[in-house]
């Protein structure tokens, strides 16, 4: 006989695990412990199976009789249901796994190692607070180019512009690493095109004037402050780079031997070579003694032990200090400055600067340079840079 729903909740358990049967391979399974569990008896191609239905009162008699059904219609077509379940188990995961979110996460994981922490947290910031409430659980394959507009577009309404436009790009670097591991088919982001006003980035006071470098070198050797802000100050416009960069320079990328330091470039994450010229060579010789038993080159003046790098302002600190105003010279400048006289002063190539610059500098052939291209010139180059800073350093 067919159980009843009385039957099954006053069922008691027994010494052994018990079977009580109801119809067309449906039966509740009560162990000693009193756990009751709903099975299905079947035989598919001459072979005996079970299938496990739900456990009661999660599942009522009423509902597991409507699995059992289910399951006795797959049969009906030669569908194995247990095979069937583990598909359906098998694409839940799948689907899962291949969501905005979950994408998202194994490619920031794949690359945040080469990036510094500032540009790291800024990344997973976006991801978290603008674009995985929208978008994270939808499969990255299903994902529409109006959809990642609608996500950009709340950013601009909050007057975030250049953050509208980097999270589509850095979604486009999501979308084409999940078309190179087979979980999206394209990249939507590049039909976004011109959906975005154009943003205008802030300009960065730099001095370009010669005789006004000269003027600044001679402030920055007259630096009264800590002999490691000094020694960052005084490296800055013989190598560059970005004020990150620098900051977070790290002896164990630095050969002095080579006169090379070698890292990875904080925006583009490809690895670049900086060619020091002697003078550069000089600073880091002199500041070694102090910091080079830690990480940094430029530690933290609250770092003990030099496991932190210099703070973000503690250079812009030392600028004004020094009585520079912020309209007329920026961290950052130096890179204007650089790039300015190297070319309309010295007369440098433009692609060994931009290449120098760790820009997207590509060949001829639109391959991107490798980090020792034109490395010859370039110290040839920043050699003469740094000898025509002397040069202003002493009025000529």
């Amino acid at each position: 006989m067919a159980l009843t729903a009385t039957e099954v909740r006053q069922v008691k358990p027994d010494t052994r695990t018990r079977k009580h049967f109801d119809s067309r391979g449906l039966y509740l399974e009560v162990t000693p412990k009193g756990g009751k569990r709903w099975r299905l008896k079947y035989r598919f191609r001459q072979k005996e199976k079970l299938l496990s239905l739900g456990v009661y009162p999660d599942v009522s008699l009423r509902e597991a009789r409507q699995r059992r059904d289910a399951a006795r219609n797959l049969l009906a077509h030669d569908v194995d249901p247990s095979e069937a379940r583990k598909a359906e188990r098998a694409a839940t995961a799948d689907l899962a796994a291949n969501t905005f979110e979950a994408v998202s996460r194994e490619w920031f994981a794949r690359h945040a190692s080469n990036w510094v922490p500032a540009y790291r947290d800024r990344q997973i910031r976006l991801f978290e607070r603008d674009l995985f409430p929208w978008l994270g659980r939808s499969p990255i394959a299903a994902i529409r180019a109006m959809d990642l507009l609608e996500a950009a577009r709340r950013i601009e309404a909050r007057g975030a512009l250049e953050s509208a436009h980097r999270a589509i790009q850095t979604c486009g670097q999501v979308f084409r690493y999940a078309v190179a591991t087979g979980r999206a088919e394209r990249d939507p982001s590049g039909d976004l095109r011109g959906a975005l006003p154009p943003y205008k980035g802030k300009h960065r006071a730099a001095v370009t004037d010669p005789a006004k470098v000269g003027e600044l070198l001679r402030a920055i050797d007259g630096y009264e402050g800590s002999l490691t802000v000094r020694a960052a100050l005084r490296l800055a416009p013989l190598v560059f780079v970005r004020p990150g960069e620098l900051r977070q320079a790290a002896w164990e990328n630095v050969d002095l031997q080579k006169a090379e330091w070698a890292f990875t470039v904080s925006k583009t994450h490809t690895e670049h070579v900086v060619p020091l010229a002697e003078q550069a060579v000089a600073v880091l010789r002199e500041i070694q003694p102090l910091t080079g038993r830690g990480h940094y080159v430029f530690p933290n003046g609250r770092s003990p032990r030099g496991d932190r790098p210099m703070s973000d302002n503690a250079l812009l600190v030392a600028l004004r200090s020094m009585g520079i105003p912020k309209d007329q010279m920026s961290i950052h400048g130096f890179r204007a400055m650089a790039r300015t006289l190297l070319d309309e002063v010295l007369g440098f190539r433009i692609d060994y600067i931009e290449h120098q610059l760790a820009h997207a500098v590509r060949d001829p052939l639109g391959r991107a340079y490798n980090r020792t291209a034109h490395l010859p010139a370039r110290r040839e180059m920043m050699q003469r840079w740094a000898d025509y800073l002397d040069e202003l350093r002493q009025g000529n």
